[in-house]
């Protein structure tokens, strides 16, 4: 499932750019435009249907989620008119980006307590594993049979190969009110919180503040990776052959975290995840080298490996897994809605005239500023899981 969520990912997205703004005749603000419309349409979404996951068994909600976004895939290979691609945007981006990850992590944060830091860093090495062979593919398959077929192919995938194995794998899947492993048995004291509860914790508005800067940034910097690599004089060939090399960054520091978060608190390494997101970006504006691009590829993949497993456990960690659909599901859509606002706003900015190598540079601060805001905000989280351990105890 995380895997197939690359195919409403911006890093795949991001490689047809230039075609589908040929085609459809649009402007990089207008090509930015209609992504950021249609993402922000997709966090409310999100927003709004994410509690299903607390209500129905996974597998038929994912099964669901494939056919709609290889369906979806497909209309891509024949779109023809420009206001066309506001839909399918907005599909690719609830149902790849959005919901897959939603459904999966929320699952695998639901069914393991003892090693829930650990399992879910496996869960989310299909988001790596797509990060290194996807853009490539893309790219290849681009040149040899065309973009719109490349989208057939995508289709394809998900309708013959994903489908059926979402169906086999998870064909004993515990009931969606089941509770976490044995192993797992001081959870069974732990609170619950609602999602009601939950939006009225400013503590929790405060942490997803400061993590957002990852989607933003990434964002902006994948969805414009044709403009970047002209600007610079680079090829999108050498941008694209890196993406290995972020995933394998990504998969060893997923691991290395959620072996951290179980033996620590994910509210302590919290402020830390940012900060090599913040030096790759700043490199990547500063740098015109070439090799500029693997130092991004891996710093910025410190922070998308960690932040993946850390955000997973985190509100697992401080509001119980009960709700956890429906509490993921604004976390989510937040996540959702900066990385809307990252190419929109990259977007509009190129039609003034600022180069993306000034735009990271501005990123770069921002991220820095996210990084110390978090650091802030760990004494409230700390006294926040003090006081929900406090109430646990009471109430057993």
């Amino acid at each position: 499932m995380t895997m197939s969520s690359s195919f409403g990912q911006t890093y795949f997205i991001g490689i047809f750019a230039p075609q589908l703004k040929h085609v459809l005749g649009l402007t990089d603000g207008g090509f930015g435009g209609f992504y950021m419309g249609a993402t922000l349409a997709s966090a409310c979404v999100l927003t709004w249907a994410g509690r299903i996951a607390d209500h129905f068994r996974i597998r038929g909600l994912a099964v669901c989620v494939l056919g709609g976004l290889g369906a979806t895939c497909m209309a891509m290979a024949g779109i023809s008119s420009a206001w066309l691609l506001l839909p399918i945007f907005f599909c690719l981006r609830l149902f790849g980006q959005g919901f897959l990850g939603h459904l999966s992590l929320t699952g695998v944060a639901r069914w393991y307590a003892a090693r829930r830091g650990r399992m879910i860093s496996f869960a989310v090495l299909g988001f790596q594993v797509s990060q290194a062979t996807m853009p490539i593919a893309a790219v290849m398959l681009n040149n040899a049979l065309g973009w719109r077929n490349t989208w057939v192919a995508a289709a394809l995938l998900l309708f013959l190969v994903a489908i059926p194995l979402v169906l086999l794998l998870m064909r004993h899947e515990p009931r969606h009110d089941e509770k976490p492993d044995a192993a797992g048995a001081a959870e069974s004291l732990q609170r619950d919180w609602t999602r009601a509860e939950v939006i009225r914790t400013p503590a929790f508005f405060a942490v997803l503040l400061g993590t957002v800067a990852s989607s933003f940034v990434s964002t902006a910097v994948f969805f414009n990776q044709a403009n970047l690599v002209a600007e610079k004089g680079w090829t999108l060939a050498w941008f694209t052959a890196w993406f290995p090399a972020y995933a394998a960054t990504s998969f060893v520091t997923a691991l290395l975290t959620g072996w951290l978060v179980d033996r620590f608190d994910a509210r302590q390494l919290l402020p830390l995840f940012l900060l090599p997101l913040a030096a790759g970006v700043l490199v990547l504006g500063l740098v015109g080298s070439p090799l500029a691009v693997p130092a991004f590829m891996v710093l910025g993949a410190v922070t998308n490996g960690s932040g993946a497993t850390l955000l997973a456990t985190l509100w697992a960690e401080l509001f119980g897994t009960r709700h956890l659909g429906a509490i993921r599901s604004i976390a989510a859509a937040a996540q959702v809605l900066a990385s809307a606002l990252g190419p929109g706003v990259a977007g509009v900015l190129l039609d003034l005239g600022v180069r993306l190598e000034h735009q990271f540079i501005g990123m770069a601060l921002y991220t820095l500023a996210a990084c110390l805001w978090l650091k802030l905000l760990v004494p409230q989280l700390d006294r926040l899981g003090t006081n929900l351990r406090g109430v646990e105890l009471k109430e057993g």
